[in-house]
């Protein structure tokens, strides 16, 4: 294993808790436990792309609130940094952020979820996205370079078949929305492998490893 690395908190494990200061005050994860939040870096304030992602997330806030998700944005920025993009933002696009911006100055959370690559010469966090449920779990990340600016769409998406996994117990086929059909667990035994051959001629089974519901 090469040590120099950073460590990212991986599916399954409990998100690193933290405090740290924000826009709208000091805040901690873990007070957090009860929802889902959706944690996402950004390089640094007053840039384009970043700006376009924060006016995006905060057009699509009430949608994530819908989910009983809390957003929470980061950067390695101050809070006054914060304060004065988040000014120049409503005045320039006519919205109001309603979500915290952590202000890392120490670098301590970008750290502790490997935001900073290390082969980055500079300190500014990538486009990381971490979906963590209501008992502080893991449950999704995604990474994305500093040229490409997030999909909305697909970051609800993902929030959509986590919580449906969660409440269902069924895995979701590419490209799944909300209101399709779902997949049911393969057969793990003899038995229920003959019990879906059996059940060949269902136009829900495409073959006996691969039957959808919903």
């Amino acid at each position: 294993m090469d040590e120099t690395r950073p460590y990212i908190p991986l599916i399954g494990e409990a998100a690193p808790d933290f405090e740290a200061p924000s826009t709208h005050g000091p805040i901690r994860l873990s007070d957090f436990r009860g929802q889902w939040v959706v944690l996402f870096s950004h390089p640094a304030d007053f840039t384009p792309v970043c700006t376009t992602e924060f006016v995006a997330f905060t057009e699509r806030a009430h949608d994530f609130e819908k989910r009983n998700v809390k957003l929470i944005g980061l950067s390695v920025d101050s809070v006054s940094s914060h304060l004065a993009w988040q000014a120049s933002i409503e005045q320039a696009f006519g919205v109001t952020i309603p979500f915290p911006i952590v202000a890392d100055l120490s670098q301590k959370v970008a750290h502790m979820y490997g935001m900073i690559p290390p082969a980055s010469e500079s300190t500014v966090t990538v486009r990381t996205v971490f979906f963590i449920d209501d008992k502080g779990i893991v449950r999704a990340l995604i990474y994305y370079p500093l040229s490409l600016g997030r999909s909305m769409d697909e970051i609800l998406r993902v929030v959509d078949a986590l919580q449906f996994n969660q409440q269902e117990g069924l895995s979701t086929p590419a490209n799944w929305m909300p209101g399709q059909p779902a997949v049911v667990p393969a057969p793990v035994t003899v038995e229920g492998l003959r019990e879906r051959l059996r059940d060949s001629g269902d136009s829900a089974q495409r073959t006996w490893y691969l039957k959808l519901r919903g």
